[in-house]
């Protein structure tokens, strides 16, 4: 588990559980059991575990502690703690649909194959308002082949996600892909949920022929990477696809142009600088992209100040904006930036991680050669997109010295660009006399 993100609290083992254990009515406006519930996934012990079980079953109706028990009920499952199996079970037959939801999910998560609790699960089709979605996948991951009549009549759901599921769920369970072109054909939907979710669908499905459809989706890099590399990775595996096939569709990824990607929305008018500018931090990647590819296309001579001034004054700390900020200058091949990118490739924080990935592009766009040790540099990261993306980078200044600093990269997909490019130097090489 990447756990970069769950560690920005600063409490220890035994202050997270202290709070956990505090009534919900003496908890000081300073304080939170849902934080304390969200932290223990930091501690794989018996302590944390004991703690979070009891937190699901303190049964106060309250608001504040039916989120509690969510949080709780969720950490357990992310866990996979094997030992709360039982009380997470009775969360099943919870009131609260949410709780039930989380109980679902965590369940696929530890794991069972207890026919009865299945059973008990596949038995949640039938209630209203539940989260079908979660139940399908659940069912699915676990196998549950007595559920699939219950699931079919989910294909035709009006909710295009539980639709998506429930025909994920049937290739998984019989090897029907027939209607897989269905959750293809989502990949293009106006709604950005439907197009992130048919993502993690072809996942599940293993469905390597969508490859190149999810490569051209008009969402964030981080779910098309993701997918991209998890069907990489089951494809080779089991024979079905080889890194050569796979390859163009990750680098062009990586690179992230909006030419390369089916755009989903369109404007009535002609939109302004400013509209455009604000338009790159909606959350909505597709909107994003159709924001980008208009500045490029129409606004190419006036759009480096307007970026400048929102970079200031906003999109340093809003990382979607930053990212596509940082990747309109390396299109823009605006050289005044370079000091900009430089900054943006070396941010430690987190959540402007794929920021580092694009300004390594963007970099390479500039073809300032001070960027080259820089991009070196970044071939010591453990962050993998952007040690590949260092790469790409480095191959279009021309500079293939860094494959030498890689050779024994720990990442399977950095092993196999460095085979990659060995194969096509050997390739290249005059026959022997």
């Amino acid at each position: 588990m990447d756990q970069r993100f769950f560690k920005l609290f600063n409490l220890t083992e035994d202050q997270a559980i202290a709070l956990l254990d505090t009534p919900q009515e003496q908890i000081s406006e300073n304080d939170s059991r849902y934080i304390a519930a969200s932290h223990l996934v930091n501690f794989r012990t018996d302590r944390s575990i004991n703690a979070l079980m009891r937190a699901v079953q303190q049964t106060d109706p309250t608001m504040e502690n039916r989120i509690v028990r969510r949080k709780s009920v969720e950490t357990l499952g992310r866990l996979q703690a094997v030992q709360a199996l039982p009380v997470v079970r009775t969360c099943l037959s919870d009131a609260d649909v949410y709780t039930v939801e989380n109980a679902v999910w965590a369940i696929g998560e530890i794991g069972t194959s207890d026919p009865v609790i299945l059973e008990e699960i596949a038995q949640l089709l039938d209630q209203p308002q539940q989260t079908y979605r979660v139940i399908i996948h659940t069912l699915a991951k676990l196998d549950y082949q007595p559920a699939l009549g219950r699931i079919r009549r989910f294909t035709d759901s009006t909710d295009l996600p539980t639709a998506s599921a429930a025909i994920t769920a049937i290739c998984r369970l019989i090897r029907d892909d027939s209607e897989m072109d269905r959750v293809v054909a989502l990949l293009q939907h106006s709604n950005v949920l439907a197009r992130r979710l048919s993502i993690q669908d072809l996942i599940d499905a293993r469905y390597y022929s969508a490859v190149p459809h999810i490569a051209r989706c008009p969402v964030s890099l981080v779910f098309r990477l993701r997918g991209i590399r998890l069907l990489a990775e089951a494809g080779i595996a089991a024979g079905a696809v080889t890194f050569t096939t796979i390859q163009p569709y990750l680098e062009q990824t990586l690179r992230d142009h909006p030419n390369d990607l089916n755009l989903v929305h369109s404007y009535d008018q002609p939109p302004t600088l400013s509209f455009l500018v604000q338009e790159l931090y909606e959350t909505d990647f597709g909107r994003c992209y159709r924001a980008t590819k208009t500045i490029l296309d129409h606004h190419a001579e006036e759009a480096p100040a307007a970026l400048f001034a929102t970079y200031a004054e906003e999109a340093t700390s809003d990382y979607g904006a930053h990212f596509h900020v940082v990747k309109l200058f390396g299109w823009l091949k605006h050289t005044p930036a370079f000091d900009l990118l430089i900054e943006a490739l070396h941010n430690p924080q987190p959540q402007f991680q794929k920021s580092r990935a694009a300004a390594a592009i963007a970099l390479a766009e500039l073809g300032d050669r001070r960027a080259i040790p820089e991009l070196k540099a970044c071939l010591n990261s453990r962050i993998w997109d952007l040690k590949y993306a260092a790469l790409l980078a480095l191959e279009k200044f021309g500079d293939l010295s860094g494959y030498a600093q890689v050779t024994d990269d720990d990442d399977w997909l950095i092993q196999e660009k460095v085979k990659s490019k060995s194969t096509m130097a050997l390739s290249s090489l005059p026959p022997s006399p």
